[in-house]
C-alpha cells in the first residue's frame, strides 16, 4: 500500500494526508514542537499544534483536529462521505470490485507514530485513515509538510521576535490562516488551498485539466 502512495500521487482532497513534527527555539530558549497535518493534493493545512513534547499523544491530538476541520470545510457530520475507492483485487489479479478506502495519513518513522497510542487513530472495523510510514531515511517522500514548516519559518518566524510558547502558537496559527486563505500555490495554479480544498466534485475536474499530473 505504500508503494501505491507514492507511485500515484493523488489529485483529490482527502486521499492522502501527510503529518510531521518541526522544532523551533524561542529566543527565550525554549524548544517547542510544531505539530501539522496537510492535505497532499490541495496544500490545505488541516491542523497545527505547538507543543512541549512529541508523543504520540500529541500526535494523535493534531491529526484528530484535523479530522474535525475537514469535516467542519465540508459541511459533513462524517469525513467517510468523502474518501475515495480502492480495487479489490481476487487471488489470479483480478479486479473483484471497489470498496472505500481509508484516508491514507504519511508519517516518518519516529517513536510518536510507531508508538501504541498513535495507532488508535486506524483501529476499528471501518477506519476513516489508514496509517502509512515512509522508508526509513527517505524524507523526501513526506516532501509537503517539509515545505509547509520551511515556509512557516523562513517566510514568517524568522522574520520575528518569538519569546516563548504562547507567542510561537499565536504565530502558527496566525500563519495557517495567511497559508490557506491568502497565500496563492503556485502547484494549485495560484489558488488558496482552501479554495482547492473545498472545491465541490465538479471544479475539481475542471481545474485538473490536461495537466491534472
Amino acid at each position: 500500500m505504500r508503494r501505491k502512495v507514492f507511485r500515484d500521487p493523488p489529485t483529490q482532497r482527502n486521499r492522502v494526508w501527510q503529518t510531521d513534527f518541526s522544532e523551533f527555539e524561542t529566543t527565550g530558549g525554549g524548544i517547542w514542537r510544531i505539530c501539522a497535518v496537510i492535505d497532499y493534493a490541495t496544500k490545505y493545512c488541516l491542523a497545527v499544534a505547538v507543543t512541549p513534547t512529541a508523543r504520540g499523544a500529541d500526535a494523535l491530538a493534531c491529526l484528530t483536529l484535523a479530522v474535525t476541520e475537514a469535516e467542519r470545510v465540508l459541511g459533513l457530520g462524517d469525513l467517510r462521505a468523502d474518501r475515495g475507492l480502492t480495487e479489490v483485487i481476487g487471488p489470479a489479479g483480478e479486479v473483484l470490485g471497489m470498496v472505500p478506502a481509508p484516508i491514507a495519513v504519511v508519517s516518518d518513522n519516529g517513536p510518536c507514530f510507531r508508538g501504541e497510542v498513535f495507532k488508535t487513530a486506524f483501529a476499528g472495523p471501518d477506519p476513516l485513515l489508514r496509517h502509512v510510514r515512509t522508508r526509513v531515511r527517505s524524507p523526501q517522500t513526506n516532501g509537503v509538510i517539509e515545505r509547509l514548516f520551511g515556509t512557516l519559518k523562513y517566510e514568517h518566524l524568522f522574520r520575528g521576535v518569538i519569546t516563548d510558547g504562547d507567542a510561537l502558537d499565536m504565530e502558527v496559527h496566525r500563519f495557517r490562516i495567511i497559508y490557506n486563505w491568502i497565500r496563492p500555490h503556485q502547484a494549485l495554479g495560484d489558488r488558496t488551498p482552501i479554495t482547492a480544498f473545498s472545491a465541490t466534485a465538479s471544479e475539481e475536474a475542471a481545474d485538473a485539466g490536461p495537466c491534472s499530473g
